[in-house]
């Protein structure tokens, strides 16, 4: 009892989205529709850490946090390839993550789409040249949308998400029901 009256006392603490922010509600509410129309249900994503500075994983699990909440809009992230209708991969390939990306590309189901977040996943960013890098996302799995940014907002990211849904032919409902 003694919560309520509190929460009643304080009221809502959260500030209102930034003037540009309802432009990523209209997006996630697009990715949501499509995703619906095209899948018959939520988008499954599994997100891949080939080698970043952690900088793309700040932005993408925002997108989960209460601000965007993503999963309101049918976007969900698995901890599975074998799950997922999309690859989401962030930074450069580092030699140790070759061999673990390949593998997850292989047990994500046909249609398989990818896309590479940060300029790091695309031309290597301040790790080109480094020994431990094998190179970008494209050169170890084919990527089908890039989102540019060091590292690119959440709306950028949910915008790759939308254009990678085209991507996916009409109807791709696994035949198990899944």
């Amino acid at each position: 009892m003694l919560l309520f009256y509190k929460i009643l006392k304080v009221g809502v603490v959260t500030e209102p989205l930034a003037p540009g922010e309802p432009d990523v509600i209209e997006v996630a509410r697009e990715v949501e529709t499509k995703a619906r129309r095209l899948l018959g249900r939520a988008v499954a994503i599994r997100e891949v850490d080939a080698g970043s500075c952690n900088g793309c994983e700040i932005e993408i699990t925002s997108l989960t946090g209460p601000v965007y909440d993503s999963e309101r809009f049918g976007i969900h992230f698995v901890a599975s390839p074998r799950h997922a209708d999309l690859l989401l991969v962030t930074g450069p390939v580092t030699r140790n993550m070759e061999v673990p990306l390949l593998k997850t590309y292989e047990a994500t189901p046909d249609p398989k789409v990818v896309v590479a977040v940060g300029d790091c996943a695309r031309t290597c960013g301040v790790f080109r040249g480094s020994y431990a890098v094998v190179g970008s996302v494209d050169a170890v799995i084919p990527v089908d949308v890039f989102v540019s940014g060091c590292p690119p907002e959440p709306a950028d990211i949910l915008r790759g998400i939308l254009t990678a849904l085209d991507r996916l032919p009409q109807r791709s409902r696994r035949r198990d029901g899944a």
